[in-house]
């Protein structure tokens, strides 16, 4: 959920890690405020709740076709 490369996407294409560079370009923030975190948490909770939904209707599919 909290990847790396999924909030500092620039790194992937070296534009400011190379010697010399030193992010000299660009801000970033090391943390998340409290409303981003709760934010993220309450979408994760709601994919975990589809996935949950998923899966209790593949069991009710099995459990139906035998």
């Amino acid at each position: 959920m909290f990847e790396h490369g999924k909030f500092y996407r620039h790194h992937a294409y070296g534009e400011c890690c190379q010697p010399g560079g030193f992010h000299r370009h660009h801000f970033h923030r090391r943390f998340i405020s409290r409303e981003e975190k709760i934010s993220r948490l309450e979408e994760y909770l709601r994919e975990l709740q589809a996935e949950v939904r998923a899966v209790e209707e593949h069991l009710s599919e099995l459990k139906n076709a035998a």
